[in-house]
């Protein structure tokens, strides 16, 4: 069956959206509310607010016991507490309760003088009927003899995926320093929608520093040790006027894509797990009489030297893991191992002013399960334990990337990769042998990769045996044979999908992901233009991801705050008709053209 080709132009049919705006009290310091249309039996209405005291913008509000009262047009309840949310945030969270269809909030802490703040409904109001939610309203109001009246957009995206991140807390501070984020609430905070959208409304025209936390602890402080953070690198100075005419402001229903989108974004922050600097040692085990590992606090660990009493330097084998935060230990040396290894480990680590210094820690592994009798433990040795292990495997869809995978449990002290044997055998049954070459995998030494040298191909079986007694691992222990098969499929359903990359100058990260974007199905490193075939693909959404490895270590880094870095910088390859999702067909042969210089705008 003959494969049709698809350009890149993708259609999908415009998202019928209603937008019905409910009038509120229109004042430079009031936003608009939503209110859904009536229709059908069911009551659909939320509930409206027909009443507030004091007025939005009011001045001069009393610092202490403070209250704030909504009067709806009919008998509501407070779904969501926590979305009862007032800006800049207090000690304690806002408190509240119901009398008829009047909602009363106050504040257990005294208000600071002369400060505007804005009191936010947004998710929190149901009716008692039905439980139709109230759409949100915020309000505005000051301690003092005027209303602060600048704003500030953005929206708040995950790094990785590029989703937007909802129930954020956007963070603005007039304390520019570093540590400000992690020692004091904010002088402005809110939360952000569907979209990852905030709106940072009636804050001073002032310089600030603006981050987005995702706050475990609700209390408006950023948790290195549990809060994910975005900040953005600069200092900002507020540049829109607070109008209940500006689109940003307004509230909306959050299927209402046409306009949630339309909404300008001052800001884009991207959200991240911290990389922690705080370095040292953080665990250590030996898991077996030869082997150990260590593990370090913050990856990228930097260690002078390492050594084990009693054992020659010559007969250690280590490596790191690729974010070096994790280092396994290997000893080649046939005599009996003492029941205790004492390693010492010179390294830099964090002293008491925060900064990396020369250290060696000494580390008592005891051997697992404790003192051993030689002869009782060669007594209760299986088959299995005395074998040199290794896993084969080789996936139909990659391959013709990444080969045959050879994965052994030990490190090899003898190998004879010439004596694989690599065959095929066709639909017909005819078999030959096959020339290969062996790769070596340069993130771990116990991985290597077998390719065949002719070209694979479709509907062909291929085996790779490995014979027995070929390789021996640094525990004296030979392989068994074993033998893995792979079939390239052979269904005109499947289709591919082909990635013709110009532009590329530097060297990047390139994922085939699924429709929500949360798992990699193929990856591709890149340093030049070239096309990238994904082969044997099913009917479904993919989306292509780019990330630019600026520090050319072949894998994707997150941010660091202590060092004001930003997460590596990704791309989703975006199509004509505006959307990041590419549908592929059965039986085809696609093409994409991706124009990366343009696409990081380089």
């Amino acid at each position: 069956m003959r494969k049709k080709r698809l350009s890149t132009g993708l259609w999908i049919p415009a998202i019928p959206v209603v937008l019905v705006l409910g009038a509120m009290f229109f004042s430079p310091s009031c936003a608009n509310t939503t209110q859904a249309p009536s229709g059908g039996k069911k009551d659909t209405i939320p509930p409206v607010i027909v009443g507030i005291k004091p007025l939005p913008g009011a001045t001069g509000v009393p610092v202490h016991n403070a209250r704030i009262s909504f009067t709806f047009n009919e008998y509501v309840t407070v779904k969501e507490p926590k979305n009862i949310y007032l800006s800049p945030p207090l000690e304690r969270a806002p408190k509240y309760k119901m009398r008829g269809k009047t909602l009363t909030v106050w504040f257990e802490s005294d208000l600071q003088e002369n400060t505007t703040y804005t009191l936010d409904l947004t998710g929190a109001i149901a009716d008692n009927n039905e439980g139709n939610m109230y759409p949100g309203y915020t309000m505005s109001f000051s301690t003092g003899d005027r209303l602060d009246s600048m704003a500030v957009t953005g929206t708040v995206l995950d790094c990785n995926t590029l989703q937007p991140v909802k129930g954020a807390t956007v963070l603005l501070y007039r304390d520019l320093a570093d540590s400000a984020v992690f020692s004091h609430r904010p002088d402005a905070s809110v939360k952000t929608d569907d979209w990852g959208f905030f709106a940072l409304r009636n804050v001073p025209d002032a310089e600030f520093r603006l981050y987005a936390i995702q706050d475990e602890a609700g209390n408006n402080i950023y948790d290195a040790d549990n809060d994910k953070l975005a900040f953005i690198d600069t200092v900002l100075r507020p540049t829109l006027v607070v109008s209940d005419t500006l689109p940003e402001l307004l509230k909306y229903d959050m299927k209402d894509t046409l306009h949630c989108q339309a909404r300008r974004a001052e800001h884009e922050l991207y959200m991240f797990r911290d990389q922690t600097s705080k370095q040292m040692i953080l665990n250590k085990e030996r898991t077996s009489d030869r082997t150990a590992y260590v593990t370090f606090m913050a990856p990228d660990a930097k260690i002078d030297s390492l050594w084990i009493r009693g054992i020659p330097s010559r007969n250690l084998v280590l490596q790191f893991n690729d974010q070096r935060d994790s280092l396994e230990i290997w000893i080649n040396d046939r005599r009996r191992m003492p029941d205790t290894l004492h390693v010492f480990v010179d390294y830099l680590k964090t002293d008491t002013l925060g900064q990396l210094s020369p250290f060696t820690d000494h580390l008592r592994l005891p051997r697992a399960g404790g003192k051993t009798n030689a002869r009782t433990a060669r007594r209760t040795l299986k088959h299995e334990d005395t074998l040199c292990v290794l896993t084969a495997k080789a996936e139909p869809e990659t391959v013709e990337q990444k080969g045959f995978v050879l994965e052994f449990a030990q490190p090899l002290i003898n190998a004879a990769f010439d004596s694989l044997i690599l065959r095929s055998v066709n639909p017909r049954q005819q078999e030959s042998i096959m020339k290969y070459r062996v790769e070596k995998d340069t993130a771990n030494l116990r991985v290597f990769r077998v390719h065949p040298e002719e070209a694979l191909q479709a509907g062909y079986e291929y085996f790779l045996k490995i014979p027995h007694r070929r390789f021996r691992d640094i525990n004296g222990f030979w392989n068994d044979s074993t033998e893995v098969r792979v079939s390239l499929p052979n269904d005109d359903k499947l289709s591919s999908l082909h990635l013709d990359l110009s532009g590329v100058s530097n060297k990047y990260i390139v994922d085939l992901l699924g429709e929500k974007r949360d798992q990699v199905l193929r990856s591709f490193v890149v340093e030049s233009d070239q096309v990238l075939v994904f082969p044997y693909l099913k009917t479904g959404k993919y989306s292509i991801r780019l990330t630019e490895d600026l520090n050319r270590n072949g894998r994707v880094d997150t941010g660091n705050y202590s060092e004001r870095r930003q997460p590596e910088k990704v791309k989703f390859y975006k199509l004509r008709d505006g959307t990041y999702i590419i549908n592929i067909p059965e039986s085809t042969e696609m093409e994409q053209k991706i124009d990366v210089a343009k696409l990081f705008g380089n």
